[in-house]
């Protein structure tokens, strides 16, 4: 049997499955990208929520394997060379499982580095620049007398998903007809925008007629609907 033991994060968190790839996250936007992927791939996983009721992301046994404190992260017991592999951010998770499975990102060489562009693309601007303005319209940032802020995100995920709306017109997903680990980096964040955030009205959604089109597609996928629960919360 696969011994994880030497892992602190499995003093928290023991793997009743240790030959599984074992995930440590919370269904956030972040988060899901990963439970997504393990669906589509079908690689056997063991998914371990991580509370931020309780400050779990901020305990020594989580740190030890994601120094940034941030979720999802993952401890795969069979990883290059056989090796046990701790890996933390969502979108080198998002490779690795590609690239480990052989699914989502093309093989072609062009093709998958403008898949990873894409990729880049989300997590440097849809996650960061959707999330500040989440935190200025719906949590604790509407409180501010200066709307400056705000402003100036509802402007910026306007921008975005104006790129995105053009990169998709003629397109069934952002590849064209393949769908990648580019959608499920950037689609969970739309839907969290309209949905969570209630931010739809604010960045005129109904503008954006192709987002709208392949979100819708997005979550009608059965890996999807699963992917977007998991971890489940108690």
């Amino acid at each position: 049997m696969t011994d994880l033991s030497t892992f602190p994060i499995t003093q928290k968190w023991p793997a009743q499955h240790p030959e599984r790839i074992q995930l440590y996250s919370l269904p956030t936007p972040n988060g899901v990208k990963v439970s997504i992927m393990l669906e589509e791939t079908g690689l056997p996983y063991e998914p371990h929520l991580v509370d931020f009721a309780t400050n779990d992301q901020l305990t020594p046994e989580f740190i030890s394997l994601s120094v940034n404190n941030k979720i999802p992260a993952i401890l795969d017991p069979h990883g290059p060379g056989g090796k046990p592999l701790p890996l933390f951010e969502s979108g080198a998770i998002l490779i690795y499982l590609a690239e480990k499975t052989g699914m989502l990102l093309p093989k072609d060489a062009a093709a998958r580095y403008e898949t990873i562009q894409w990729l880049m693309f989300q997590m440097g601007g849809i996650g960061p620049m959707f999330g500040q303005l989440g935190f200025f319209h719906k949590f604790a940032g509407k409180e501010y007398e200066d709307k400056r802020p705000l402003d100036r995100y509802v402007a910026e995920t306007k921008r975005l998903l104006g790129v995105l709306d053009k990169r998709l017109q003629g397109r069934n997903w952002i590849m064209g007809d393949d769908y990648t680990i580019a959608d499920i980096a950037t689609f969970p964040w739309v839907r969290n925008l309209v949905g969570f955030y209630e931010a739809g009205d604010l960045v005129g959604m109904n503008n954006f007629p192709d987002v709208q089109r392949v979100v819708k597609a997005f979550v009608a996928r059965p890996a999807v609907a699963k992917g977007l629960l998991i971890p489940k919360k108690p």
